[in-house]
């Protein structure tokens, strides 16, 4: 009797230690766990380490605290000004409830791509494309603060939301295209009429100060005949001042008709 109640001794001894070491779990530094305890959940979370889940009355749900990064497929969106575009962007998010994010919603990962999906296309049929395609930090601030927003219930924290890629359509392609061409050509009328008045009042300046020294006006003539003959140029047109002919024409004015020289 007493080798078979060492025996069965022996057996509930093994029976309970491997019961034991069955039920050991490890979870990593980045991993939570939530316990189901007969079907009522645990008021604390278990983790990070060597933890233990009694089964069958324990149940055992892993949640991962790191960032999450879920890509947006391209959305057909229609702007405010009855533009239509495609987008897509990507969201950062990570739990930091994992209660409520067991409890809450069913999948936290689907429900955050579904709302970032809606969110996305609401918040850009809101905007005009060119606000769309010059204000992209903006228009990110409002879909992280959005959809932030409605994921808090669920214990899940959007971290970041980036606009990816603006897909716009080849005519609209080719209208932008042709209202840049027309602003640059603008800008270039514009400088090239600020140099001309720039242009006109260094010469004004300059007149002034020839009409001051009457003599500069003919060392600037010597100066161009100087710069012409450097050219080895066979043809040298050079004007002559007024000045120097005005005495000639006044001499030959003050001549009698019929008279001879």
């Amino acid at each position: 009797m007493e080798n078979i109640f060492l025996q069965w001794t022996g057996l509930i001894i093994a029976v309970v230690v491997a019961y034991l070491l069955s039920c050991i779990r490890v979870l990593y530094e980045f991993e939570r766990g939530v316990v189901f305890r007969l079907g009522r959940v645990l008021g604390y979370v278990k983790g990070p380490g060597l933890i233990l889940v009694f089964w069958p009355i324990d149940r055992l749900v892993r949640v991962s605290l790191r960032t999450v990064v879920q890509d947006i497929p391209p959305q057909d969106i229609i702007t405010r000004d009855n533009v239509s575009v495609k987008v897509n962007a990507v969201v950062y998010f990570r739990v930091v409830d994992p209660l409520k994010a067991v409890l809450e919603v069913e999948d936290y990962r689907y429900a955050t791509f579904q709302l970032s999906q809606t969110t996305l296309r609401s918040i850009l049929g809101q905007v005009e494309l060119d606000e769309l395609l010059a204000e992209r930090d903006k228009i990110n601030v409002r879909l992280q603060e959005v959809i932030d927003q409605h994921s808090a219930p669920w214990g899940v924290k959007i971290s970041l939301v980036e606009l990816k890629h603006v897909d716009l359509p080849d005519q609209m392609r080719r209208a932008m295209a042709k209202q840049a061409e027309s602003e640059r050509e603008r800008r270039a009328k514009i400088i090239h009429a600020e140099g001309e008045f720039q242009a006109a009042a260094k010469l004004r300046d300059a007149a002034a100060i020839l009409e001051e020294q009457p003599k500069a006006i003919l060392m600037r003539y010597l100066q161009t005949l100087v710069e012409v003959g450097a050219e080895h140029n066979t043809t040298i047109v050079f004007p002559i001042p007024i000045d120097l002919i005005a005495p000639m024409i006044s001499r030959g004015s003050d001549k009698k008709p019929g008279t001879s020289a």
